[in-house]
């Protein structure tokens, strides 16, 4: 029984670290919403600025606020591919994330199908054990019956 309760102890810590790694995996998924979400308010502002000055095309621009204009949109465009690096590293520890749930998950229920095989095999034994008990006795009582019968016929 001791084995078996190694077993359980070993299962019940095999379960908190898949819960732990689909808490972290579901963290993870969460970064990488609110970071795409940024990436695409990014992206957005910078077509309604492009738009929007696009539209003063005709218009004679100072040479300055053409010079700020393309500064602005060079900074936009450098936070626009800053944000898409975090995106596609938040990406990569998903996939390394799902990698960790999926090994947990595979141990616990490799000690988990240990354990029912155990458990099976102890039962099994206990019953054999039991039967062997019972025709032990059955052949004793099957054995003081004949004595009986021999010593009334004497």
């Amino acid at each position: 029984m001791a084995a078996h309760k190694a077993f359980e102890v070993a299962i019940d810590l095999a379960r908190r670290q898949r819960d732990a790694a689909r808490h972290a995996l579901v963290q993870l998924r969460g970064q990488r919403g609110k970071a795409q979400m940024q990436l695409d308010q990014l992206t957005g502002y910078a077509a309604e600025i492009r738009q929007r000055w696009g539209a003063r095309e005709g218009a004679v621009l100072q040479p300055e606020v053409v010079r700020h204009q393309r500064q602005f949109l060079q900074r936009l465009e450098q936070t626009m591919e800053m944000q898409r690096g975090v995106v596609h590293e938040l990406e990569l520890r998903i996939d390394r994330a799902v990698g960790v749930l999926a090994t947990a998950e595979a141990r616990l229920m490799s000690l988990c199908h240990v354990l029912e095989r155990r458990l099976r095999e102890a039962a099994l034994r206990q019953q054999r054990l039991e039967q062997k008990e019972t025709d032990e006795l059955a052949t004793q009582r099957h054995g003081r019956g004949r004595g009986r019968q021999l010593l009334q016929g004497i």
